[in-house]
Formats: structure tokens, sequence, C-alpha cells
């Protein structure tokens, strides 16, 4: 059959162990066969990494800035441990640190609801987004004890949060939904107060979202007792801690969309999950585990359907349609891995990866 063209190509950053493998399995299985796949590929296994003494993160880093859509696998950021292990040069730092400084973006993340998955939270009915300031923070902390006394300092730029406060704005208005903020400005009036003013300023540029503000622990009550269907922006740790919580008590981290998008433009999709280490060493045992691929799949399919809406593209768009329909179709039809067939609320088959897949191409 004739494949989907393509105009522009996608910054393709691969990754490492379970991954990485996973990958290559949705590209052969779900994508190739149907799509003329046009991509700038990026190599950033560790081991590249640490060969190119990580010049192929930031080729990485300009290719998503310059193609304006990429699509991310997880990678590792080592730990002392790892360095040894793989007799790196130095402990390199995180690649999505790296993507996200460059481009002053914001990661938005969402479960992807499941009929037969009943949300730890009963009442919410719909998908809560969480947008995660993606600087500053403890993340770009200096720290020390000192005298029996444990220093932390923290700084951000006004320049990153009104880039942060706009991104929200602008995903809010592009996907219809209300937009909450909420951090701790009582207690904290000149670093919190700061990311209050500028988002209530960036909301009379706004008038079409519907923007609310509360204090964090009043929004966390709040969160509890919705039903969902709204975007809940939070500085850098607090949307790192609330992101988990939420994948978590909707289902799965695996089944949790995360995309990265800069006030200009730009748009960087990927798993919200890691590497899946433990996987990875029962793979290359001979074994085919049952990885949970739905989030990579995801990431895929936000990377194609962005670059089909911005080449118009419509055989494109359609396709990241019917992916998107034959996954949910495979897993509402009880077909899915042993991570979500343990959180199910009727009777399903558990299965490994590679089956995953096979049903879903079945139903493309």
């Amino acid at each position: 059959m004739t494949k989907i063209q393509m105009k522009t190509p996608l910054a393709e950053i691969d990754g490492d162990e379970m991954t990485r493998v996973i990958w290559r399995w949705i590209k052969d299985e779900l994508i190739l066969p149907y799509v003329d796949l046009k991509t700038e590929y990026y190599d950033l296994e560790l081991t590249n990494r640490d060969a190119t003494s990580d010049k192929i993160t930031l080729d990485a880093v300009e290719a998503t800035g310059r193609l304006g859509v990429a699509v991310k696998c997880a990678t590792i950021t080592p730990t002392a441990a790892q360095v040894t292990e793989h007799k790196l040069k130095q402990q390199w730092k995180s690649p999505n640190a790296a993507i996200r400084g460059a481009l002053d973006g914001t990661v938005f993340r969402a479960p992807i609801p499941l009929e037969c998955v009943t949300p730890a939270v009963p009442r919410w009915k719909k998908p809560i987004t969480i947008a995660r300031h993606a600087y500053g923070d403890i993340y770009k902390n200096i720290e020390q004890r000192a005298g029996g006394v444990v220093i932390q300092t923290l700084h951000n730029t006004e320049k990153s949060i009104k880039a942060f406060a706009e991104s929200c704005f602008k995903y809010a208005e592009d996907t219809c939904q209300p937009l909450w903020f909420s951090c701790k400005d009582t207690i904290s009036p000149i670093y919190d107060g700061a990311f209050r003013e500028i988002f209530a300023e960036t909301a009379h540029d706004y008038p079409n979202v519907d923007y609310f503000y509360t204090l964090i622990d009043d929004a966390v009550s709040r969160v509890i007792r919705s039903e969902g269907g709204f975007i809940w922006a939070l500085k850098n740790y607090d949307g790192d801690v609330m992101s988990d919580m939420l994948s978590s008590a909707f289902g799965s981290l695996s089944m949790m969309t995360s995309v990265l998008v800069s006030p200009d433009g730009k748009y960087e999709y990927e798993a919200a999950h890691g590497t899946v280490t433990r996987h990875y060493y029962r793979y290359l045992d001979g074994e085919t585990p049952g990885t949970n691929p739905v989030a990579t799949i995801f990431a895929w399919i936000g990377a194609l359907r962005k670059r089909a809406e911005l080449d118009e593209l419509p055989e494109l768009l359609d396709f990241t349609a019917g992916l998107e329909a034959a996954t949910l179709d495979t897993l509402n039809g009880g077909i899915m891995t042993g991570d979500l067939a343990a959180l199910a609320s009727s009777k399903v088959r558990a299965v490994n990866t590679l089956e995953f897949l096979a049903a879903v191409k079945a139903r493309i």
C-alpha cells in the first residue's frame, strides 16, 4: 500500500534500556508499515552520550528548536554508581533538563483514562493535566551543612516565570480547559508572590481562559473533590510530585502523556516514565517482558499529530487518530499488560509487550 507522506522531519531522540527496545518495536509494528517516516535521528543512549562527550544531547536540543517537534525516548541520568559501572568520563546531567532549559518550556502531563480502570478518587471523571514549570526551584539550588544548620538557596527568573505562564494560558486556550495555578504566596510573598503576580498579569491577555488561583493546600483539597477536566499549573518541585501522584491515582505512570511546550510553539513529546531497568535485564536474559508501551505509543501519536497539524497533512492526522483509537480499543477490549490488568475492574487478559503491540496493529 502507499505510505502516508510527511513534509518536515521530526527530531527523533532515542534513549536507553527497555524503553529503547520498545521504541524500535513501536516503529516497526505500528508506524513504519503505514507512514513514510521522516526524522532526524539522535541517539542519546548513555554510552553514546559518553562517547560524544554529550555533544549528541546538544545536537538533539538544537534539532528540537529548529524542527519545532520532537519525540523522545526515556533516557538515563546516571548515578555515581552508574558512572563506575559504565566507565563514564563523568556524571552526565539530565537530557530532559537540557531540553527543557533550552526551550524554556512547560511540561504538561495528563493521564490516559480507561473504561475498565476506576481512578483511586472515584469523583474524577475527566483527566487532570499537570503543568510543571521546568526551571529553577530545588533543581538548580545551592545547599550546604554548616555548624549544625542545613542551608538551601533557590532562585528563579521573571523571564522564565512569564514563559511558564504564557505556555499555560496558550495550552489552556488551545485545549479549551480551565487553568488553575497554586503556590504558597502567604508564606513566600516574594518568591511565590512573583508567580502569582505574573500569572494574574498574563490572565488579562487571555480573556477566554477560565483562570483560577488558590493556595496550594486549598488546591489539593479542591482537586480531590473535583471531577477533573482542568489544567493545574505548579512550580517545578510541586509539579514533579503531583504528576506522579495523579498518574498513580488514575492507574499507572505508564498511562501518562508528557509534552514539553515552549512559549514560541516548540513541542517535545515523551513518555512520563523512566527506562524500566528491571524489565530490560529480563529482556537480556531472553524474556519478552510485559512492559506497558502505551505512554511511548502516545508520545509518537502526539508528535506525528502536531507535525500533521503544522504541515497541514490530513492523512497523517487521520492516521494518528486511528492509532490512538486502536490502542484504546485494545485496552478497553481487555487486552493489556500486567500492570493494568492488576487494576482492572473487569475480566482482562494480561499479555507481554509484543502481544499487546500485535493486538493494536490488528485493529489499525
